[in-house]
């Protein structure tokens, strides 16, 4: 089944999900021509793998902790940190706890 993603001016909560947080799932909130904005759901120890993507992208971290591989370096986010990536940058996202984050990606 698919899920529902959010219309034209829909407000969506992106806080925390606490609780919940061991039930949800990686969701796209919605896609458009040119961006698309991703809730990352990540249990601890587990990674998402090295990929490039051609657009720029920001990773905000709700909660919890990742550590965001970019070329060769890395960088710890908690919660209300964010990076901003260049398009093509190679990179991988790696839970030091259990978490959640917004991904946003420019599409090109």
């Amino acid at each position: 089944m698919a899920i529902p993603r959010i219309a034209p001016g829909q407000v969506l909560d992106v806080l925390p999900l606490g609780a919940e947080l061991q039930q949800a799932k990686t969701v796209a909130l919605f896609k458009s021509e040119n961006l698309e904005v991703i809730r990352l759901v990540l249990r601890a120890g587990k990674s998402f793998p090295p990929h490039k993507v051609p657009g720029e992208i920001t990773i905000q971290c709700i909660e919890g902790a990742i550590a965001v591989s970019v070329e060769g370096g890395e960088v710890i986010l908690r919660a209300g940190q964010l990076v901003y990536l260049s398009g093509n940058a190679l990179h991988g996202v790696l839970a030091q706890e259990d978490s959640s984050a917004l991904v946003t990606i420019t599409l090109v």
